[in-house]
């Protein structure tokens, strides 16, 4: 296997960047054919079954025939079931279809949001100040969806009181209810005490909420930048 990766390097090395990138445009090309559906002339069988572009019933019918259908209605005619007997074919605006499936696309990839597990540690003898602080830590990754491993590190002695550590976290979990609800409840895990908070509404819910802030902020932006130009502008008249 390593003779044939130097081998290969070696290629690399000794041809030019342009073959290389003629080949790369090659694959991407066939990979577009293969996965595309096939298209008006590029249908290669004797009938299929037409749908039209309502998604009406018309039935098996020549392929020609199918075509001469598609020009006169100035639509296209797609191969949608390649595996059917005969298959089955569309009349429609494949340009038209082929934007809205990449907008539904775009969109879904937009909406689509993954919750993270977050990590926070606590110290056991830890001050009003610093819990403060590490709560709003805590909050602010619950507000944007994510789930939160709260940890607490015990050291020397501290491994003798772990109810102070079970203490502790409930005291957590009560300060954080309304952004999130106990998941996993306190455990022991080696010199480690861990507890999993979730959010209480959906990373993606989240995400859509900071984007229309983001979006309000803009447009706030837009509408001050608008009022100091027609400032600006009635200055300079007078």
């Amino acid at each position: 296997m390593m003779s044939y990766f130097v081998l290969f390097c070696g290629l690399r090395a000794q041809l030019p960047k342009t073959f290389w990138f003629l080949c790369e445009n090659f694959l991407r090309e066939w990979r577009r054919v293969i996965t595309e559906p096939r298209v008006n002339d590029r249908i290669r069988v004797p009938e299929v079954r037409l749908v039209g572009p309502q998604g009406e019933q018309v039935g098996v019918v020549r392929v020609e025939d199918a075509m001469r259908l598609a020009q006169e209605a100035d639509l296209d005619l797609v191969e949608v079931a390649p595996e059917a007997h005969p298959p089955v074919a569309k009349l429609m605006d494949y340009g038209k279809f082929k934007y809205e499936t990449a907008q539904k696309e775009r969109n879904a990839r937009r909406n689509q949001a993954n919750t993270q597990m977050k990590e926070i540690q606590f110290r056991l003898k830890i001050d009003d100040h610093d819990f403060e602080t590490k709560t709003g830590h805590v909050v602010r990754f619950l507000k944007g969806g994510d789930k939160v491993k709260v940890v607490i590190v015990f050291r020397g002695r501290e491994q003798s009181r772990p109810e102070l550590g079970v203490k502790l976290l409930e005291r957590l979990a009560e300060e954080i209810s309304e952004y999130g609800s106990v998941e996993t409840r306190p455990r022991i895990d080696g010199r480690r005490m861990n507890m999993v908070v979730a959010p209480l509404r959906k990373k993606a819910d989240a995400v859509n909420e900071a984007r229309k802030r983001r979006e309000e902020v803009r447009e706030e932006r837009r509408a001050r930048r608008q009022q100091r130009s027609e400032r600006t502008t009635k200055s300079q008249e007078q």
